[in-house]
């Protein structure tokens, strides 16, 4: 099934040659990174404990997330240079602005966030302002593909139209998957960095069969950037962690993750499927949570103790190994999502349709949608 996963139409010297989009968005973010640290220390944007949801020991700089928007830049304009004579480069141009404008814009909502506390509805409508700049930049999903089946033609202006809630929905779904995620050290971070590396190799197979004069350049870019900025990022963050990502750290890899999803809804509808199941952990754990919280009359919007790994941890697992599962499911997830592509669409949906019912089983099976106690989560017996 994987004998063709690297394609005959380009040399893997093609994609080979942007690492220095990995490279120089690493070394960058673990300088910003080292240097956010001390600013954060030094005006005092830290993380305090509260012994409730916030369980770590003593004050953690914040500002993590600007560590990594720096490098994430740094990889975007290092990308720019290595297509700069390239016939697609206006194309590409015009969506990598884009996609590094919105992230400004989330990691800055972020941030004030970190700073200031602000409300749902602000976070939520600042995201969908970051949408609407892939929007406008032309970066959205081709729907007509799902029409054609059954023979209707989707004219352009409605795909467009129709794309719109879509790209919003992406957005905020991703961006707010990763805000709730981000809970242990090195959790977000971590399976970040192993959804952008399965989003890269489904983006080398699409490179090598010249999938898309500008889509493929643009595709790798990202997930390089996004990959040595994270990667950059983890060293402070493992456990004990020196420093935290914060809001405007899980807002920003979230965005990115987004648009991702949404390049890969370029052509075959498989292969957006993938991308979304490559993402899979933090979709589950976020439905999960609204699921508890909803069932047990909990108010949607306010941070608990009862996410999937915080009820790991209180029945009595400790945190590396609780942060060890969580990266081995999220690599699982990420496998089949690199499967899914690589068979024919309908197979790959009733696949789609698999993980989701078993998923959702195990969830139930192992109790995570009860709630209990003032944590919110289930108290080790």
């Amino acid at each position: 099934m994987l004998d063709n996963f690297i394609g005959s139409e380009r040399p893997i010297s093609w994609v080979l040659r942007f690492w220095p989009v990995l490279a120089f968005s690493f070394g960058s973010t673990l300088v910003a990174t080292s240097l956010c640290k001390k600013i954060a220390l030094k005006l005092g944007i830290v993380d305090k404990p509260d012994n409730l949801v916030k369980t770590h020991k003593g004050n953690v700089a914040y500002l993590g997330g600007v560590g990594m928007f720096v490098g994430f830049t740094v990889g975007i304009l290092t990308g720019l240079y290595c297509i700069r004579a390239q016939e697609y480069f206006h194309t590409a141009f015009t969506w990598l602005i884009g996609i590094l404008a919105g992230a400004a814009i989330t990691c800055f909502l972020g941030l004030v966030d970190d700073i200031f506390d602000i409300r749902p509805w602000q976070k939520i409508f600042g995201q969908a302002i970051a949408a609407g700049v892939l929007v406008l930049v032309g970066i959205g999903p081709v729907l007509h593909y799902f029409s054609t089946p059954f023979g209707w033609e989707m004219p352009r202006n409605v795909e467009v139209i129709l794309g719109i809630p879509v790209v919003v929905l992406f957005v905020v779904g991703a961006t707010n998957s990763l805000n709730l995620l981000d809970g242990l050290d090195g959790l977000c971070g971590g399976v970040t960095a192993i959804i952008a590396a399965a989003m890269l190799l489904l983006t080398v197979h699409l490179s090598t069969w010249a999938h898309s004069e500008a889509g493929d350049p643009v595709r790798l870019i990202i997930c390089l950037g996004l990959l040595g900025g994270v990667c950059g990022f983890l060293p402070s963050n493992r456990h004990p962690a020196k420093i935290f990502m914060g809001d405007a750290g899980s807002m920003l890899l979230g965005f990115v993750v987004a648009a991702l999803m949404i390049l890969f809804a370029e052509k075959i509808p498989r292969w957006w499927m993938a991308s979304i199941v490559v993402f899979g952990l933090p979709i589950l754990d976020t439905a999960v949570a609204l699921v508890r919280r909803f069932t047990n009359k909990r108010p949607l919007f306010v941070s608990d103790r009862g996410h999937i790994y915080d009820q790991m941890i209180d029945r009595g697992m400790p945190l590396k190994k609780t942060v060890a599962i969580c990266y081995g499911l999220a690599s699982a997830y990420a496998l089949v999502g690199i499967i899914m592509s690589q068979i024919r669409t309908r197979y790959a949906l009733i696949v789609y349709i698999v993980v989701v019912v078993v998923s959702g089983i195990v969830v139930w099976k192992k109790g995570y949608l009860k709630m209990e106690g003032l944590r919110g989560a289930i108290r080790k017996v």
